[in-house]
């Protein structure tokens, strides 16, 4: 493997274009670096390449596949502080916590993880008449748009398992992340096979290209429920087969057995992950009258100790918002909740002169549920804490929204946490955690949340085609 990659320097210069457009930090407003902007032609390119090779490489075993994104996480992390490095300057998370470093983690590991999967054919009948099982094909070449929040991670969950079940990929990062991408790309494909995995940056219209393209078979996306439904119509056209992970507003509710201390730290995190700019991160926590003030106090302890700053300082374990789109969308709401009369605990007040689109860690009590902090999705640091007297209204609370990918229960009573994790509408309920992902494991939501399965064997099913053998 070439060891070019392997410093900051380096990894920025292979995907540095001098004449691109900057990017800049979203800490500092300082620049990063530079990427070209692809257009619909470079798509027409890249899928042209990608169903060139397609037959080729699907016609490899799975075991050869498999060695292959071994060794692919093998090169991540050769390269990983260089990657988390960039990943921090670009997006804005902090190096520490569950943020950079733990990101590029995440990509070898479900590397790792897809490559040890293996989707062996179903025997569906076997008796004296007929024998039927069920077989997986690779569907051909996978379009993939990925998003501004997770942008190296989610597009390992589109890549990876895309590979292994033999297709090729034509990856679309975000317009405000593309240089994370491209270097991840530029190290993956050290190992790969030409054309077999392609990143084409751009803009709305080079994405709309992509999941547009009659030469795609399968469109993976993680975004907006607005886009995602824009996508749909468009696939409608050639029945292409999507996958969509869109928005979501989780809801945690609290029972009244809990210990708000033993859970304070998880639901910080829960809910303050990646700053909370996390599509699964919990939006909006329901706590009981009985422990409603011992829960906003621990939490408020948890949130004084967890500083935030420049991602590139050791010290900080939350960062700023990536954009100044996201920055006011979290300002207006927070904002909407301090008119209502809502108490803030922490936070709530921007620091005018500071660089860059921080908005501090806030905890709101005494809020509506109907407020608009609680009833759209913030997508950044700010929670809101609702009280509740019964535990089936909190239940309706949490279910009355039109999006449902994640929810968690906590307390100390298992049967009682499953009972109440039963009635919540989502795609995933966590028990005493939050958004805790895992690749074996099967993700998607509900409602307008999205529809597909990733991870585990299920996720593999996803970006394959179904194949019935009877005798």
């Amino acid at each position: 493997m070439s060891t070019d990659l392997t410093t900051f320097a380096g990894l920025l210069s292979s995907v540095d274009d001098p004449n691109g457009r900057e990017l800049l930090d979203p800490a500092t407003g300082e620049v990063v670096g530079r990427t070209r902007e692809g257009s619909p032609a470079d798509i027409d390119t890249a899928v042209a390449a990608a169903r060139k090779v397609q037959s080729d490489w699907a016609a490899r075993t799975s075991a050869e596949r498999s060695e292959l994104l071994n060794k692919a996480a093998d090169a991540i992390e050769a390269s990983a502080e260089a990657l988390a490095e960039l990943l921090s300057s670009e997006q804005g998370k902090p190096l520490n916590g569950p943020n950079a470093r733990f990101e590029v983690g995440a990509c070898a590991a479900w590397l790792r993880a897809n490559a040890a999967f293996e989707l062996e054919p179903e025997v569906l009948v076997d008796d004296e008449e007929t024998h039927a099982e069920l077989h997986y094909a690779p569907v051909g070449v996978v379009g993939a748009v990925g998003p501004w929040n997770w942008p190296m991670m989610i597009s390992v969950w589109q890549f990876a398992p895309s590979l292994k079940m033999g297709n090729t990929v034509v990856l679309k990062p975000s317009e405000y992340t593309p240089l994370s991408v491209q270097a991840l790309v530029a190290v993956v494909n050290q190992l790969l096979p030409a054309d077999v995995l392609t990143v084409v940056p751009g803009d709305g219209a080079v994405g709309a290209a992509l999941t547009s393209h009659d030469g795609v078979d399968k469109i993976m996306f993680t975004g907006s429920t607005k886009t995602g439904q824009a996508i749909m119509r468009t696939a409608a056209d050639k029945l292409a087969r999507i996958t969509l992970e869109l928005g979501g507003n989780d809801a945690g509710i609290v029972l009244e057995d809990a210990d708000p201390a033993a859970i304070a730290g998880d639901l910080f995190w829960g809910a303050f992950i990646n700053t909370g700019q996390t599509c699964a991160a919990m939006k909006r926590l329901y706590v009981p009258d009985s422990l409603y003030d011992q829960v906003c106090d621990a939490l408020v302890e948890v949130a004084a100790q967890s500083p935030m700053g420049v991602g590139l300082k050791e010290e900080n374990v939350l960062g700023p918002l990536q954009n100044k789109q996201q920055y006011d969308i979290v300002a207006r709401l927070v904002q909407a909740a301090k008119d209502s009369g809502a108490r803030v605990l922490t936070g709530g007040d921007p620091v005018a002169e500071q660089p860059g689109y921080f908005y501090p860690t806030t905890l709101v009590a005494d809020i509506d549920n109907d407020n608009p902090l609680v009833a759209e999705e913030q997508f950044g640091p700010a929670l809101p804490i609702i009280r509740y007297s019964d535990l089936d209204q909190a239940i309706a609370w949490a279910n009355e929204l039109e999006v449902g990918l994640g929810s968690s229960v906590w307390g100390s009573d298992l049967d009682a946490c499953k009972s109440v994790a039963a009635r919540l509408q989502a795609g995933s309920t966590w028990i005493n955690k939050h958004g805790a992902v895992d690749p074996r494991v099967p993700f998607g939501g509900v409602k307008k949340s999205g529809f597909g399965l990733e991870f585990g064997l299920e996720g593999l099913k996803q970006v394959s085609v179904p194949h019935v053998i009877s005798w």
